[in-house]
């Protein structure tokens, strides 16, 4: 019966794989250029050795720039991020207990905000490495967000939950007043950084890519090597301590990892919320609290919910677009005051 639901489990994600390069195929014939999923399936077939020798036909080299250099890194980008923080919003609520536990509790996303938006008021247009400066302040506004709230949680060595959880929040609301003076005293840089702080993919590039998939892969790897841990934490830290689990190590080096995923997200991206709340939620609805299987779905599901969000965004008010984290906002946010009227329903 075990191994029968495990091989229900496989062909599940299977199909959810498939159905996610469908609909990234899709997304990607999108926009105001008409292509068919046909011709997008044709020239990424046709882009690969030893296989696009045996697709008949030629591609244009139009058709290849729209594809690989406009929209492709975009649907990438989206797919990273999503991923990304799924996997850290999964484990939050594990090691919080808390299924409404967010990635932004920390108050990282409101530290790159402060960085992104000082860089902009700053206007200055170049950095190293290619990496505008705007990203590089964001990634240390991130960076050192973690720094301070994990410093503040900090009592005797250890750090509990509640403190984390309030030390975050504090932070964060601090990071928020400092971004509403920089606006007051920039109002001609209010829309950019009001449009960045709602997030967007629309400056995606594959040098940006190279960058963040590999932090993000290596976070989302190191946090699945502790599924077993996450699941005894859930049981409560006294009771997984009991069971040979150092839970205070384990938490530094999840939140470490989950902080360096976060920081290049919000870097690259801007400010995307609801992405780590929704997805880890529903996905522990449907397969459980299991980590194994949790922290695989919500990696994909991350990033099938999110590359939905930006294909709406990008096409739902073309030639406008909408930022994806007003759109992620549009569908986490009602479901979110859902889940609090239940939980309040309860406790009755």
């Amino acid at each position: 019966m075990i191994r029968l639901i495990a091989k229900r489990k496989k062909l599940l994600f299977i199909i959810l794989l498939i159905a996610y390069v469908l609909l990234a195929i899709t997304a990607v014939s999108m926009g105001a250029a008409s292509l068919t999923p046909y011709m997008v399936l044709k020239v990424v077939l046709k882009s690969i050795p030893f296989i696009g020798k045996y697709i008949s036909g030629s591609v244009s080299s139009t058709h290849f720039l729209i594809v690989f250099m406009v929209r492709m890194p975009r649907i990438v980008m989206a797919s990273i991020v999503g991923t990304g923080l799924a996997v850290v919003g999964a484990s939050f609520q594990s090691m919080f207990k808390n299924p409404m536990a967010d990635p932004y509790v920390l108050g990282i996303s409101s530290g790159a905000a402060l960085g992104a938006a000082a860089a902009i008021v700053i206007k200055i247009q170049n950095a190293a490495f290619s990496l505008s400066i705007i990203t590089i302040s964001a990634f240390a506004g991130a960076a050192i967000t973690t720094i301070v709230v994990y410093a503040v949680a900090q009592d005797r060595g250890k750090v509990t939950t509640t403190n984390l959880l309030l030390a975050g929040s504090a932070v964060s609301f601090l990071m928020s007043s400092m971004i509403s003076i920089i606006m007051v005293f920039n109002q001609q840089e209010v829309n950019k950084i009001v449009f960045w702080m709602m997030g967007s993919f629309n400056a995606s590039s594959w040098e940006n890519i190279s960058i963040i998939a590999p932090i993000v892969l290596l976070g989302t790897v190191v946090i699945y090597f502790f599924n077993r841990d996450l699941n005894l934490m859930l049981t409560g830290d006294d009771n997984a301590r009991s069971l040979g689990i150092e839970t205070e190590k384990v938490k530094k080096i999840i939140i470490v990892a989950s902080s360096m995923v976060m920081a290049v997200s919000v870097a690259f991206s801007g400010i995307i919320g609801f992405v780590g709340f929704l997805v880890p939620h529903i996905i522990r609805i449907i397969f459980g609290p299991d980590n194994k299987i949790l922290i695989p779905f919500s990696a994909l599901g991350g990033a099938i919910f999110l590359l939905l969000a930006d294909t709406a965004a990008r096409t739902a008010a073309a030639p406008a677009e909408l930022p994806v984290g007003a759109v992620t906002a549009l569908i986490g946010a009602p479901y979110f005051i859902y889940l609090l009227i239940k939980m309040k329903k309860r406790s009755v």
